[in-house]
């Protein structure tokens, strides 16, 4: 029988009257699944905070630790009533946060965290609520089981902090793990080296865990449980009334994720193509009736009249424009730029070159350190080096961009009627996508204006 991977995040554990709407989510299965967990709302933030305090200040650990206590303590106990029960799970919650501590004095000692103790301490936030979930379905009588991941050989490539799953390696670990009637709930958001160092996988780590873990066991799906309304054709904050959009391919949803759409990690439909595994996108707010999600994501490539299906935005860019009339024949330029911008770590957003200039996307909280070590290198090809700090990209997604004419024009259209200056277009870089880079000052009107023309107009 194939399982469902079911996950939910911190937007989900918000508050103890949160937990409930999980459980009944989970009930509503009447089946065996896999749970993939995140840390309660707000934890890693804390987590993450204490990292600085309690190099500094002692003080700092047991403020940090007591406050975990307390958050984790009140939700079990407003939810297991037999004493037993809750003081065997009380117990357990004292011991995991005890090790946590030691890490934070470790951190005091030092006066520093080297990268290893800094993803082993935010892994926590999982490791608690996986614990707290996983005994209140004990107590309710569903049989559940939590496994660590590191106890079922989530292997990754040891990258601390932006770690990527060995998806071969952990599917031969993990693929017989999972048997019987019993529920699993394991923590997302992190993995472990070859060397049994604890890994996390960046922001949004637990969308990537389940969908790794989805991939090993063949799962029948990956279910989602959100607060947000699935994917829409724009940002609600920009834009009064975004359409919901029902279908997306694995591309495009990648590159909406990638492009501000904060519903996903851009990792998360990798190891789900091959296996033509769907994700569902659920309402936690809305669980009457059938389940029906908001947005599926699979294998299906639909063409919309209009092509675009959304207006995604990436802002806070960085732009590092290198000049030179034979520029874009000069593959040397190209690889020196690109290697000194590796050496620092920096992920490039993405490039667009002619044949007098090179145009370099990075965060704008990379711009400075990548421009001073490009400048350093004093490399005679290159007569001008310059630097922008206040842009914003502006991609539309949808599937048929390569194919259907007219879109760009139609996008450049809408754009110059409000007077906007665009910096860049980029067509043909992505099957799904064409990006515009614009003054992050523009930002809203770029996107209402390209809305419009597209899902405005009968």
């Amino acid at each position: 029988m194939k399982r469902t991977v079911v996950k939910f995040g911190g937007s989900n554990l918000k508050s103890r009257e949160d937990i409930l709407k999980v459980i009944n989510a989970i009930k509503n299965y009447r089946e065996p699944i896999i749970i993939v967990v995140s840390a309660l709302y707000g934890v890693t933030n804390r987590l993450i905070k204490s990292v600085t305090s309690v190099k500094q200040d002692k003080k700092a650990i047991n403020v940090i630790l007591k406050d975990l206590n307390n958050s984790h303590r009140r939700i079990i106990e407003k939810y297991i009533k037999d004493k037993d029960i809750r003081e065997n799970t009380l117990s357990k919650l004292d011991q995991r946060i005890e090790k946590l501590g030691k890490y934070l004095l470790g951190i005091h000692c030092l006066e520093d965290i080297p990268n290893c103790a800094e993803d082993m301490l935010l892994s926590y936030g999982e490791r608690l609520s996986s614990l707290l979930l996983g005994s209140i379905l004990k107590y309710m009588d569903i049989d559940c089981r939590e496994l660590l991941p590191e106890n079922i050989g989530l292997v990754t490539d040891g990258e601390y902090g932006n770690a990527t799953i060995d998806l071969e390696q952990s599917k031969k670990n993990i693929r017989n793990i999972f048997s019987g009637n019993t529920t699993y709930i394991i923590p997302g958001f992190y993995g472990i080296s070859t060397e049994y160092r604890i890994t996390t996988l960046g922001r949004g780590g637990s969308d990537y865990s389940a969908s790794a873990i989805a991939y090993c066991v063949n799962a029948s799906s990956v279910d989602i449980w959100k607060v947000v309304s699935g994917f829409l054709s724009a940002d609600p904050d920009v834009v009064k009334h975004p359409v919901g959009i029902k279908e997306l391919s694995y591309s495009e949803a990648a590159e909406l994720s990638y492009f501000g759409a904060k519903i996903f990690h851009p990792l998360t439909f990798e190891p789900l193509l091959n296996n033509e595994i769907p994700v569902k996108i659920f309402d936690i707010n809305n669980q009457k009736g059938k389940r029906s999600p908001l947005t599926v994501i699979s294998s299906r490539s639909i063409i919309k009249r209009t092509v675009v299906k959304s207006v995604a935005c990436i802002d806070n860019i960085g732009v590092i424009r290198l000049g030179n009339p034979g520029i874009g024949i000069k593959s040397n330029i190209i690889s020196k730029a690109i290697d000194q911008i590796a050496e620092l770590g920096v992920n490039i957003k993405t490039m667009i070159s002619s044949m007098t200039s090179m145009n370099i996307l990075v965060s704008k909280s990379d711009l400075n350190k990548c421009c001073g070590k490009i400048k350093s290198l004093k490399l005679p090809t290159i007569d001008t080096i310059e630097c922008y700090d206040d842009s914003s990209l502006i991609a539309l997604v949808g599937e048929g961009m390569d194919k259907r004419r007219g879109i760009a024009v139609r996008a450049l259209r809408a754009v110059s009627e409000k007077k906007i200056n665009i910096q860049l277009i980029a067509s043909g870089t992505s099957r799904v996508a064409i990006y515009f880079l614009i003054d992050s000052s523009d930002r809203a009107k770029t996107i209402r204006a390209i809305h419009g023309e597209f899902f405005g107009k009968k």
